[in-house]
């Protein structure tokens, strides 16, 4: 009987990449907090996970290197946000507390998947007779 990988660990690994991506979109809000104009962005993760469930479905892949890989060429949803906070006079729009509290939050998720993924693994190998 083969082992189904997709089934074993579900969405965790799509969820575990559009974490991933959404901590970059973070790390760059926070990292350009003084940069005058700079405009904050945000990912819809419900979305960009709904996509790329739906990518890992539909089967797209290369089947030349010289194709290019549309899937790494989404946008994954990232867009500017809505402002919470009134304009400080350089145009510059991200809340540095809410872009940490943003940070936070995305890393606990990232945390309880890539733990779910890990006791997943640990229940197979033990399920092939080779996990202690």
């Amino acid at each position: 009987m083969a082992i189904s990988f997709e089934k074993a660990f579900g969405i965790h690994p799509d969820s575990l990449r559009v974490r991933s991506q959404n901590a970059e979109v973070i790390a760059g809000n926070i990292a350009n907090a003084d940069t005058p104009g700079y405009k904050a962005q945000g990912m819809d993760f419900k979305t960009a996970l709904a996509q790329a469930a739906n990518r890992q479905q539909s089967g797209m892949s290369r089947t030349h290197e010289k194709h290019f890989d549309v899937r790494g060429q989404l946008n994954n949803n990232v867009d500017f946000r809505v402002p919470n906070q009134p304009d400080t006079g350089d145009g510059n729009t991200v809340n540095v507390q809410m872009e940490r509290n943003l940070y936070l939050d995305n890393s606990m998720h990232y945390q309880a998947s890539l733990q779910f993924m890990n006791s997943k693994i640990s229940g197979l190998k033990k399920a092939l007779g080779g996990g202690s």
